[in-house]
Parts: structure tokens; C-alpha cells; sequence
């Protein structure tokens, strides 16, 4: 009874070894391709399962991705192991597949002012050390930043120049100095930023802090300035050949929407009335305006007509260049003949007469 016990224990020993095997074992047809670098395992098997179970393949899809993973975890043993605080790691070798990234590449750094001048100019940056001997205080210092050599703001006494002002307090306009300089700074690099994405710096004004300003800039900030009182600029001077701004036009007003039940039913009448007469309201003034614009634009066309006639009278000479002898033939200066001027004959079309009438020249009164 104790026999059979115990060889009932040893095969239910055997059977489990054996499940054990088989769970950590897989056959497949064609053999995995690995990339233990990114932790890759490619099955090129034929989903034969998957076609068997039908409409509901949700088991044999698990049941796939257990033997893959468990395949990959055998190639993971495989690798050399090493301890790290108490943890047993495997050093993974460099991945062989290339994957696609996340984000596109960042595209290279646009070149600020300085270096845009620099690459013109053929300047190249001098390297310098971060480190530099300090004789205040006998040893080797950082050249900028905090605990640097020679720093003047450790300083308790500041000499007083010579044309400044004794009363003036040399501390403060020192600190005020690194305070326009630090915003010089920003501001160059907010222009930097603006100027490789190709925006405009935002500006109330305008104004830039150097002395460059065009027409256009100190007119905008004038404009600027002048309506930003408490009255929109309303009651400020004019210079005396100043022209008005553009788009300081009159505000439409607009009607209560209720209250004036009277104005309303009057203007409702008076629009009612012009829309129902059969004589159509003249405007004597715009009428006015429109008959003298015509008439003008009607002279300005004649002058323009009479002015191409007299401009083309001259075209009628001969072909070549003014000369003193010649035949008339060639364009030379005579009293008589077909090339020049002449004084008597009949009137040609665009010539020049003194008496009588012609055609397209002038008339002697």
C-alpha cells in the first residue's frame, strides 16, 4: 500500500515536471526572427489556428501570443545575466530594426544676428576657459555666474567718476545699468525667436530702443501717443501741416432700442413715404457734383487729345538727324523743301504754318 502510494507520488511528480516542459516549450514550423534589442519577436507562420476557430478567435489569439512571448523569454535566458543591487539583469545587445520615430526630426537651430554677421564677416568664436585667476582673491575662478572673479557687486566702496554727480548713488545706477541690459538681452533674443519663425515682435508703439526709427515708425507711435489719454486723444493739438490719421473716421450711432417710441414711429412713417411716392427725392447737391465731375473729366480728356496731336506733329519730319546742308531727302534744315520747316505751299497734315488754317498744328491769331 506504501509502494503504491509512493509511486502514485513520483509519477504525479513526473506528470507535473512534464507540464512544466511543456509550457516553457514551443514548437513552431519556421523559427522566430528575434530582435532582442527592442524586444521584437516576428512570427511568419500561417494563422492555421485562427481559420479553424471561426467567428470567436479571441482563445487561439491568446493562446498565440503566450507561445510568442514565451519564445521570446527563452532568448532572454539565453543572454548573459549580471547582478545589479540583489536584481539578476540580462544585458541586451543593439537593436537591428530600425522603427519610425515618434515625432518628426527637429529641424536645425536658425542662426541669430550676430552669427548670420559672423559667417558673413568670416569671424570665428574664440573658446575660451571657464576658469580664470582671480587676484582679489588668489585662486581660480569662474569667468561668469555666481562666486565669478572680479565681481564688482561683492564691491562696498565705488569711486565716484569725475563729471557725475557726487549726490548720485553709484550702487543703484549700477544695478539699474544690469537691469537694461538684461532686458536688452531678452529682447534681442525675442527677436531672434520672431525673426526665424517670421513673425513680428509685438510692440505697442513700434518703437525700437535704438535710434533707427523710419517716418513710418515715429508716425505710428505719434499716433499712439495721442490717443492714449483719457479722451482718445479728442481734445490734443494738431501740428499746422499735420494731416488727419487714417480710421479716426465719425462713430455710427445707433438708436435706443426702446424708450423713444415716438422718433421710432416717425422714422417708420418717413421711410414708408419715400418708398410710396411715384416722384423719386433728388438730391440737388450730389446732382450738382456729379454734373460738374463729368464735365470735368470730359475737358480733361479733350486737353489730353489736343496734347497727343501736338506731340505727334513733329513725327512727320524727315528720317534722319538736324544738319546745316544736305539734300532734303535726308532730313536737312532748309528754308524750303520736304525734309525741314517751310514758310509757303500748301498746308501739309500736322505741319507748321504761319498763316491760314491746317490740320493738327497751331493757329496764328
Amino acid at each position: 500500500m506504501e509502494g503504491q502510494n509512493v509511486e502514485e507520488l513520483l509519477a504525479k511528480a513526473e506528470r507535473d515536471e512534464a507540464e512544466k516542459l511543456q509550457r516553457i516549450t514551443v514548437h513552431k514550423e519556421l523559427e522566430l526572427e528575434f530582435d532582442l534589442g527592442n524586444l521584437l519577436a516576428s512570427d511568419r507562420n500561417p494563422p492555421t489556428g485562427l481559420r479553424r476557430a471561426g467567428p470567436s478567435p479571441e482563445a487561439e489569439l491568446q493562446a498565440l501570443a503566450r507561445d510568442n512571448t514565451q519564445l521570446l523569454i527563452n532568448q532572454l535566458w539565453q543572454l548573459p545575466t549580471e547582478r545589479v543591487e540583489e536584481a539578476l539583469v540580462a544585458r541586451l545587445p543593439e537593436p537591428t530594426t530600425r522603427l519610425p520615430r515618434e515625432k518628426p526630426v527637429p529641424r536645425p537651430r536658425p542662426l541669430t544676428r550676430w552669427q548670420q554677421f559672423a559667417r558673413l564677416k568670416g569671424i570665428r568664436p574664440k573658446k575660451k576657459t571657464n576658469l580664470v585667476w582671480d587676484e582679489v582673491s588668489g585662486q581660480w575662478r569662474r569667468r561668469w555666474g555666481y562666486q565669478r572673479a572680479r565681481d564688482d557687486t561683492k564691491e562696498w566702496l565705488i569711486e565716484v567718476p569725475g563729471g557725475a554727480d557726487p549726490l548720485e548713488d553709484q550702487f543703484a545706477k549700477r544695478i539699474q545699468a544690469k537691469k537694461e541690459r538684461v532686458a536688452k538681452n531678452e529682447l534681442n533674443r525675442l527677436r531672434n525667436l520672431a525673426r526665424a519663425h517670421k513673425m513680428q515682435l509685438p510692440s505697442t508703439a513700434g518703437m525700437h530702443p535704438t535710434g533707427h526709427q523710419s517716418k513710418e515708425e515715429l508716425g505710428r507711435a505719434m499716433q499712439v501717443a495721442k490717443v492714449s489719454t483719457a479722451s482718445v486723444g479728442r481734445f490734443q493739438e494738431r501740428l499746422p501741416k499735420e494731416k488727419a490719421p487714417r480710421g479716426s473716421g465719425k462713430k455710427r450711432k445707433f438708436q435706443p432700442l426702446f424708450g423713444d417710441f415716438a422718433a421710432e414711429k416717425k422714422s417708420q412713417l418717413e421711410l414708408l413715404r419715400v418708398m410710396n411716392s411715384k416722384k423719386p427725392q433728388l438730391d440737388v447737391t450730389r446732382a450738382t457734383n456729379k454734373q460738374m465731375r463729368e464735365e470735368d473729366q470730359e475737358a480733361a480728356a479733350k486737353r489730353r487729345k489736343m496734347s497727343q496731336k501736338g506731340k505727334r506733329k513733329g513725327g512727320r519730319q524727315g528720317a534722319g538727324g538736324q544738319r546745316k546742308g544736305g539734300p532734303p531727302s535726308q532730313g536737312g534744315k532748309r528754308k524750303g523743301g520736304l525734309g525741314g520747316k517751310v514758310n509757303s505751299g500748301p498746308p501739309r497734315l500736322g505741319g507748321k504754318r504761319k498763316g491760314g488754317q491746317h490740320q493738327g498744328g497751331k493757329r496764328r491769331k
